[in-house]
């Protein structure tokens, strides 16, 4: 049993600062700090940071794409390489010294096509054996419609894979739509809502959607973020409801995959629902201590544990 990762959508993510940015002038930038990006990707440096094993399937092309690979294995995350049909793309982040203020530019990556799709698919039927946590997180490529992710997550459960799904938009209504009885389904508290067509004003109120898609079968286990309140998780044994721990916020990058991470390593682990979802978001709590793209670390989450507990809902 392996916890592997899948990112479609990979990218290079270089942060710079400069003084002041304006328009039409030469800006002059700082050395850039490299990181690798993508959902899946920063759910498997958590799952090792965590004192977790995580293999990291990125389909990442071109010369960015080798750059990619290296990056992660010097992070100590091994790499699968997943078909891509081109160069794999890099974002800029730049930091304003003056306001700090930051200017994301995100860019898009190679668009694909179904028979790129088809491609990944029969990558992952090689690589993946029954029993496998596969964690599908992160956007889609470019070319892709939503129910691409359906699709291949469709095939996964049918592999007899553990399927853990965090993604949001189109794609989160198509997997729900699927009903595909999925391991596990997460979503932050906008998307709940959207997909929802109401509010979900309390913790009670998200636990009974959650529990919802779950008797619809969508997926065995369904997690609602509720930001700064914590997260909410039912399953056809019970409801729970976990705080997130009151620390000094540095940055919320990264928290959500650091959730994943944390609850799909506890379930690996054989951990039971009220634990997974105390160290899912004890992850999280521990990752908005640290600044930029850093994600959580094993000791602090560990801290923070006594202030997540998971009580019924």
């Amino acid at each position: 049993m392996t916890i592997l990762t899948v990112t479609l959508n990979p990218a290079i993510d270089l942060e710079t600062t400069t003084d002041e940015v304006v328009p039409g002038e030469k800006l002059r930038c700082a050395e850039p700090v490299r990181d690798p990006g993508g959902g899946g990707i920063n759910v498997a440096r958590a799952v090792v940071q965590l004192g977790g094993a995580a293999v990291a399937l990125v389909a990442a092309g071109g010369a960015a794409g080798a750059m990619l690979e290296e990056m992660l294995t010097g992070r100590g995350v091994p790499v699968g390489h997943l078909p891509a049909p081109g160069e794999m793309r890099q974002n800029l982040s730049v930091i304003e010294a003056s306001t700090g203020q930051q200017f994301r530019f995100i860019f898009p990556g190679p668009p694909w096509a179904p028979d790129d799709l088809a491609a990944v698919t029969a990558a992952l039927e090689a690589r993946v054996t029954p029993d496998d946590w596969v964690v599908l997180s992160g956007s889609l490529p470019a070319g892709l419609k939503p129910e691409a992710l359906a699709d291949l997550a469709r095939h996964l459960v049918r592999l007899g894979a553990k399927v853990v799904a965090d993604t949001s938009g189109a794609a989160l209504v198509a997997l729900a739509e699927a009903k595909l009885g999925l391991a596990v389904l997460r979503m932050d508290f906008e998307e709940s809502e959207t997909l929802a067509g109401h509010d979900l004003p309390g913790p009670e109120d998200s636990a009974g959607f959650a529990a919802d898609l779950v008797a619809q079968g969508v997926a065995d286990v369904v997690i609602l973020a509720r930001g700064a309140e914590g997260s909410v998780l039912a399953s056809r044994d019970g409801r729970w409801s976990a705080p997130a721990a009151d620390v000094p916020v540095v940055s919320r990058t990264g928290a959500g995959d650091s959730f994943v991470a944390g609850t799909v390593l506890a379930l690996s682990r054989g951990e039971a629902l009220p634990t997974v979802l105390q160290h899912g978001v004890a992850a999280a709590s521990a990752a908005v201590t640290t600044p930029g793209t850093d994600l959580c670390s094993a000791e602090t989450m560990t801290s923070l544990l006594d202030l997540c507990p998971a009580t019924p809902i």
